[in-house]
C-alpha cells in the first residue's frame, strides 16, 4: 500500500498518498511558475519527499506534467459539454463552445502550456503516441452532434455521413502543426477553420 504523508495546501494540512502529494504539489507549482521554471527538486521539497522518491513514481518532470495536463483538459472538456445548450443552432453552438474553450485555456496556466514553445512538442508527441485516445470523449461528442444534425436535416444532403469523422480528425492533424502556422496566430486560425467547416456543413436556413 502507498505510504501516506502530510502536505500543506491552501493553508490546510492534508494526509495523502505519495503519488497524490507529488501530483498536487506539481500542479500547484506548475500553475504558479510554469513548466519551464519548475524543477523536480522543488516539487519533491513541497511534497516533503526526496528527489529519489519522486523518481519512484514519475520518470521525469515531463511525465508528471502530461498527467496533470490530461486531467485538466478532460475536466475542461466535460464541463464545457455539460453546459452546452443543444437546442442552439449548429453555428451558434459551436461558436459558443469555441469562445468558452479559448477563455478557459487562457485562464488556466496548465492548459496554456499547449501554446508554449518550450513544451508543446512533448504534449503533441504524447497525443500522437496515444493515437488520439485521450480525445475520444470530445470526438464522440462532436460526431454524435453532427449525426443528430444530419438526421434533423440541418446538414447538407450531399455530405456523406462517413465523412463526418474525417472533418474532426483533419482538425486534429492541423492542431499538430501549430508551429508551421505560427503559434501566435494558431488559436484564432483554428477558431475560424472550425466555424468555416460548420458553416460549410450546414444548410442555409431557407433550406432547413
Amino acid at each position: 500500500m502507498n505510504e501516506k504523508i502530510f502536505i500543506h495546501q491552501k493553508g490546510k494540512e492534508r494526509e495523502v498518498d505519495i503519488k497524490t502529494a507529488i501530483f498536487d504539489c506539481g500542479k500547484e507549482l506548475f500553475s504558479a511558475k510554469g513548466f519551464k521554471k519548475t524543477n523536480i527538486k522543488e516539487i519533491a521539497e513541497k511534497a516533503g519527499i526526496g528527489v529519489g522518491t519522486f523518481y519512484n513514481y514519475y520518470a521525469s518532470k515531463e511525465q508528471l506534467f502530461i498527467e496533470i495536463y490530461k486531467k485538466e483538459n478532460e475536466k475542461l472538456k466535460h464541463r464545457l459539454i455539460e453546459t452546452l445548450d443543444l437546442r442552439q443552432e449548429p453555428v451558434q453552438l459551436v461558436g459558443r463552445l469555441l469562445r468558452e474553450n479559448q477563455e478557459a485555456i487562457q485562464a488556466n496556466p496548465i492548459l496554456k502550456e499547449w501554446y508554449n514553445r518550450d513544451f508543446y512538442k512533448e504534449l503533441e508527441k504524447h497525443y500522437r503516441d496515444e493515437d488520439g485516445r485521450s480525445m475520444d470523449s470530445v470526438r464522440e461528442f462532436f460526431l454524435d452532434l453532427l449525426r443528430s444534425w444530419k438526421r434533423q436535416g440541418l446538414l447538407r444532403d450531399d455530405i456523406d455521413e462517413e465523412l463526418l469523422p474525417v472533418f474532426f480528425d483533419s482538425l486534429v492533424c492541423i492542431d499538430m502543426h501549430k508551429e508551421e502556422i505560427g503559434i501566435e496566430h494558431f488559436p484564432k486560425v483554428m477558431q475560424y477553420l472550425i466555424e468555416f467547416i460548420i458553416n460549410g456543413l450546414t444548410k442555409p436556413k431557407h433550406q432547413q
